[in-house]
């Protein structure tokens, strides 16, 4: 691929990321993508031959932004495998409130086929870093079962929040005592490791 070939492919890919926080899932078009992006509306599938490939483009894009945000806690955070653990959730709800369009793109598997197109490799590393920490704090649990059920907790909290139907059922306006609350359910008390 040409530099300019791979110009156009990052316009199209930057032109669905802004689609998406713009107006959301729904929104993204081959034909609104391409049209954002300033080129015909055949265009985007010279690079991407189907609209699965360049949504999932732009899904990697999210993937790449909770992993910076991944590391970034993990290096200026705190110690301790609980509160990294403490804090990775915390860094996940806010990029899935700051970011609803792209969260909800990323997570669905199923409209993805994350297995097929490789998607998979940059999105379960992230569940492995959490695993990891699981692991340190309940050394006889499953794991990977205790953090698929945290994640789903987290990911509950971030939808339910996202459509306000947290705060009018338990009147607060900060997701931090419902984070505690997960955390203690899932991870035990603090100070525990």
């Amino acid at each position: 691929m040409t530099e300019s070939e791979i110009g156009l492919r990052e316009r199209l890919v930057d032109a669905g990321v802004e689609l998406l926080e713009a107006e959301g899932l729904q929104a993204l078009t081959l034909r609104e993508i391409a049209r954002r992006a300033g080129v015909s509306h055949g265009a985007p599938r010279r690079y991407f031959p189907t609209h699965l490939e360049l949504l999932s483009a732009i899904a990697r894009r999210g993937f790449a932004d909770l992993a910076e945000r991944v590391r970034a806690t993990l290096a200026h955070g705190p110690a301790g495998p609980r509160a990294q653990a403490a804090a990775l959730a915390r860094t996940y709800l806010e990029f899935a409130l700051d970011n609803p369009g792209m969260y909800e793109l990323m997570f669905r598997h199923d409209l993805l086929e994350s297995g097929h197109l490789g998607l998979r490799e940059t999105s379960l590393p992230l569940f492995r870093v959490l695993a990891g920490l699981v692991g340190e704090l309940l050394p006889g649990a499953d794991a990977r079962r205790v953090t698929g059920a945290l994640w789903a907790n987290l990911h509950g909290i971030a939808q339910l929040w996202r459509w306000r139907s947290l705060q009018l059922a338990v009147g607060d306006e900060d997701f931090a005592p419902l984070l505690d609350a997960v955390l203690l359910a899932h991870l035990g008390p603090e100070g525990g490791r």
